[in-house]
């Protein structure tokens, strides 16, 4: 039986230019980073701790894999981050260099902007709301 969404992939240039970006500008977690020889590591990052999702970062093996960081979901939004104070978190990753597409705005499920990571994958930051068609 299955139990929890663990882990999903990330292509991202380089294990250090992931590294550069989800721990030192989104001030995520590493979970694991483990040499597995060849210049291959299996890298793990996520929000926090005990995030129950984690990323892993994975430097593409040929050309074609190559070709889609930054568009791994065919250029919608691809991911989601959660957050509980959106107006601090907003400004932390814009004073970090965050390029945010969008004005926040207040959807039916909270509060929520677009920003791009360094290699244009489509993030949204989400406040969610407490209920339907409310923002705390």
């Amino acid at each position: 039986m299955l139990q929890r969404f663990a882990a999903v992939t990330i292509l991202v240039p380089s294990y250090d230019e992931g590294l550069a970006f989800f721990r030192d500008v989104l001030g995520f977690a590493v979970l694991e980073d483990t040499s597995l020889g060849s210049d291959k590591r299996w890298v793990m990052v996520a929000a926090s701790q005990r995030a129950g999702t984690a990323l892993v970062l994975a430097v593409p093996s040929d050309e074609g894999q190559r070709a889609r960081i930054g568009d791994q979901t065919g250029g919608r939004v691809g991911f989601f981050l959660h957050t509980a104070d959106f107006w601090g978190d907003y400004e932390t990753m814009r004073s970090r260099g965050v390029r945010f597409l969008e004005t926040p705005r207040r959807e039916p499920y909270g509060l929520v902007a677009v920003f791009l990571d360094p290699w244009g994958g489509k993030w949204d930051l989400l406040q969610p709301a407490d209920r339907p068609g409310e923002i705390r």
